[in-house]
């Protein structure tokens, strides 16, 4: 259950990164935009392999890289 509220809140995020990348002129702040997206898109592969493959381990990891503070 936790699995499809963190993806849903996810390709939320992302959906709401693409109206800003799209809105914004500066080339410097899309593509910062553009890594914030990027990153939120390799958490959701993360978690596809972690859960498809049943690796409890990689399924930990990838949780932790999502709790983590965002730099920016």
């Amino acid at each position: 259950m936790w699995l499809r509220i963190t993806v849903g809140g996810l390709v939320l995020r992302i959906k709401s990164l693409s109206k800003q990348i799209e809105d914004e002129k500066d080339p410097q702040k899309q593509n910062k935009l553009i890594s914030q997206q990027n990153t939120l898109i390799s958490y959701i592969s993360g978690l596809g392999i972690g859960v498809g493959s049943t690796d409890y381990t990689l399924l930990q990891r990838v949780k932790g890289q999502m709790n983590e503070p965002k730099k920016l």
